[in-house]
């Protein structure tokens, strides 16, 4: 059976160029990019130039409309993206100005750092949130000065303070109160209770100042793309699985080539990923950024790892699991049996993530919130409805 095809992962991997008359083929990967969170990088990088839609064949005037209107679907995206960038930027001011007087590093991670970095991992990035990396010792004062700056804690039961600030490896999320933006402040890249322990001291002592900021630093090029790996292929959630692949690729892509990165990086990055217990997630992640969009790299880094690769029946079970997962989750792109890929992502995630007997619990925890917050939408709409045709006209 033939699976459908995932336009967005081809167009990144260079292996799709739209022509201007299919209006189907481009309206689709406008959908399956945008459900990836990659319209804005798709468009970027396959359908957008600087001086207009350049992958395109202008045969016919239905052509050029089809370019035109794909055109500004894109160039939305990007400027979506743009926007979210500058407010980065700004709200990076105020958490510096909020954290001056903090007796520790600041480190920025992910999309973010991405951003001030000025790296291409940025191009067409969206977000969420801001994520920060302290010290351990330093996470009272950092939580002190960011509440006086105007950000609030966001989760108030005491299961979820407790899940946050003994098992995991960051404060609960924090919310300004005026711009309503999110801070996640981390002292480590996995939880506290993760079978993997990367060395945070580490981390932050190779960490270097982000470019032009004073005050702020991001981690060192190998250790950036082990986080992006770490948080891609140790997660449960694959909502942003393929924009994940992507950040790698282009990372990998931008250090990787003698000079960002230096001479000695991909050296540089196996030895890291041995200091933090991080190989396996590394293998996978050399593995499938080079299958799916054709990332370069070098024979000597997957020789290094050929001892981080599970055995045969276990690689080929996640080769099955991995390939239907980093993919773009729009219907049309799905294979079959995603649903069930994505299940076994989701049990292994926290697996990794947590001891048997806090998992049980968890998941428990979990479940029940799910079934009271189900009952509370059925009584909610149990209650419109009664309203509804007590209301109707007769």
């Amino acid at each position: 059976m033939s699976w459908p095809a995932d336009l967005a992962a081809d167009a990144l991997a260079g292996r799709l160029r739209p022509h201007a008359d299919d209006g189907v083929q481009l309206a689709a990967l406008v959908r399956q990019a945008r459900a990836a969170g990659l319209l804005g990088r798709v468009g970027q990088q396959v359908l957008v130039a600087t001086d207009g839609p350049v992958p395109v064949q202008d045969d016919a005037s239905r052509g050029h409309r089809n370019a035109a209107a794909i055109a500004a679907h894109a160039e939305a995206a990007m400027r979506v993206s743009r926007a979210q960038h500058s407010e980065i930027r700004r709200e990076v001011r105020f958490l510096l100005h909020a954290l001056a007087t903090l007796d520790a590093p600041v480190i920025l991670l992910k999309g973010a750092a991405y951003v001030m970095g000025g790296l291409p991992a940025a191009h067409g990035r969206v977000f969420s949130d801001i994520d920060l990396l302290v010290p351990k010792a330093a996470l009272p004062q950092t939580e002190s000065l960011l509440m006086l700056g105007g950000w609030m804690n966001t989760h108030h039961t005491a299961y979820d303070q407790r899940y946050y600030r003994q098992w995991m490896h960051e404060l609960p999320p924090l919310q300004h109160l005026q711009r309503n933006t999110v801070v996640d402040v981390h002292h480590t890249i996995l939880p506290e209770t993760s079978r993997l322990r990367p060395d945070a001291a580490r981390l932050i002592g190779a960490s270097v100042p982000v470019p032009g900021v004073a005050g702020l630093r991001m981690l060192c090029p190998a250790d950036m793309v082990l986080h992006s790996m770490t948080h891609l292929f140790m997660n449960d959630d694959m909502g942003h699985a393929l924009r994940d692949l992507s950040d790698l690729d282009l990372l990998l892509r931008h250090f990787g080539d003698g000079g960002a990165g230096g001479p000695d990086f991909w050296q540089r990055l196996v030895e890291h990923a041995g200091w933090h217990q991080l190989r396996r997630p590394l293998f996978y992640g050399l593995r499938y950024t080079a299958r799916l969009l054709g990332t370069p790299v070098p024979a000597e880094a997957r020789r290094a790892l050929r001892g981080a690769a599970p055995g045969p029946a276990l690689l080929a079970l996640m080769d099955a699991i991995w390939h239907r997962a980093l993919r773009s989750p729009h219907p049309e792109a799905a294979p079959p049996g995603r649903a069930a890929a994505l299940g076994a992502l989701y049990l292994r995630g926290h697996w990794l993530r947590m001891p048997p007997v806090m998992l049980a619990r968890h998941l428990t925890v979990k479940a029940l919130r799910l079934h009271q917050r189900g009952d509370r939408d059925g009584r909610a709409g149990a209650d419109g409805e009664r309203q509804t045709a007590a209301d109707a006209p007769r």
